[in-house]
């Protein structure tokens, strides 16, 4: 059900992650939110840091923001966005590294390379019991966001398909990761139904991994449609909600995760395959290959496509120009009323800074309004760009008085 982009012509947003201010040197670690917010510190730093990553975000102009993931923990290379509902549902214990056998196939990388890394130094839980839900206070987190803006704001949260390629079983009451990996689909979905409950109408589910198993295994896989009956039980009962599955070729520490990035072995499953209403690619870091692939559904495209029009690995910040030669090569093959504008992944997950962010987004709702234009749609004031909002105003420029007419001598 569209309820965010209902009525917008190429919106643009963000993935979800932003680079956090300096003084925001808060996190979790596993400890239920109103825990948290039992110090003064951190319940002002927390809401302090919500109501500047989404003023950043309005003041670049984008359509719908974000809470920025600021609810995940700052640790190595993002491991938090996955490693979050580990931490508070039951039936997981500790932290181990995961041995070389259960990891997934195209998660292995050469000794003296970042991938190594960030892969032999991250440790999962292992499961140890039945798993059950437990709260993970989304409702909450999105309750403080929305009320700091007027504007859509999308919740984006790691899917369970995901988040077990991680875990390895110790328990007898699993025998294999279908069940682990259908428990934590009805724990999630549970937390879902609860954050539409409270109100939120935007929900992004990110990263399920039917791009990369269909790459690796085939489309028509077992375990490719088991994943696919696992997503769409996690997000049961949301048809009330615009549903959002966000998919990219990985992001931990900026990198790639996958050589073989393209989407033609997945193309069916997330249009058709999948419940939801819209579907986010990587696609500015590709060069934009695979454009060619919505030819065939151009015209009966019951999804909006949200692609990528800046890249998440990139440190140079994008002109709003480029951006917008970007949303004409998409429309070749995606109708304006169905496109979405967005960047490849998120920014914060460690390598980008808040300022690099800030204008990549900017550009991206800049780069949406210059099309507007030529297309004869109306376009989103972006504050960033009005000449009256520049932080140091050079005189003569833009229409400014000179240093003459500022002392009253003209």
């Amino acid at each position: 059900m569209f309820t965010a982009t209902a009525n917008l012509i190429l919106p643009s947003t963000t993935t979800g992650s932003f680079p956090r201010p300096r003084w925001y040197d808060v996190s979790m670690w596993g400890r239920p939110l109103d825990t948290c917010m039992q110090d003064i510190r951190f319940r002002e730093k927390f809401q302090d840091a919500l109501a500047v990553v989404i003023s950043d975000q309005e003041r670049a102009g984008l359509d719908i923001v974000s809470h920025g993931d600021f609810h995940v923990d700052e640790d190595l290379a993002g491991r938090a966005w996955h490693h979050y509902p580990l931490q508070r549902w039951a039936g997981f214990e500790g932290d181990y590294l995961q041995p070389e056998e259960t990891t997934a196939p195209w998660l292995h990388y050469p000794p003296g390379t970042l991938l190594n890394e960030i892969y032999t130094g991250w440790r999962w839980p292992h499961v140890v019991d039945k798993i059950e839900h437990r709260p993970l206070d989304y409702p909450k987190v999105w309750r403080i966001a929305q009320g700091k803006t007027r504007k859509p704001l999308k919740f984006g949260t790691c899917c369970s398909q995901v988040m077990a390629l991680f875990l390895d079983i110790h328990t007898p009451k699993y025998k294999d990761k279908r069940q682990v990996i259908w428990d934590m689909a009805e724990a999630m979905n549970k937390e879902l139904l609860l954050l539409r409950d409270a109100g939120c109408r935007c929900i992004q589910i990110e990263e399920p991994t039917f791009h990369f198993m269909a790459n690796t295994y085939g489309k028509d896989h077992e375990e490719v449609k088991f994943m696919i009956d696992a997503f769409n039980r996690e997000v049961k009962g949301l048809d009330d909600v615009e549903l959002w599955i966000h998919t990219c070729w990985g992001n931990p520490n900026m990198q790639r995760v996958m050589d073989n990035t393209s989407y033609a072995n997945s193309i069916e499953i997330y249009l058709e395959r999948c419940r939801g209403d819209v579907w986010t690619l990587e696609m500015k870091d590709r060069n934009q290959a695979d454009l060619e692939l919505f030819e065939p559904f151009k015209h009966d495209l019951k999804k909006k496509i949200c692609i990528g029009a800046v890249s998440h690995r990139m440190l140079q910040a994008d002109r709003p120009e480029d951006v917008a030669a970007e949303i004409r090569k998409a429309l070749k093959y995606i109708p304006a009323e169905k496109l979405i504008i967005s960047n490849d992944c998120g920014f914060g997950r460690q390598g980008c800074n808040r300022e690099i962010a800030f204008y990549k987004a900017s550009a991206l709702a800049q780069g949406c309004n210059i099309v507007r234009r030529e297309l004869g749609f109306p376009t989103t004031y972006v504050p960033a760009a009005d000449p009256k909002n520049q932080i140091d105003v050079v005189p003569g420029r833009y229409g400014q008085p000179n240093a003459k007419t500022e002392r009253g001598l003209n």
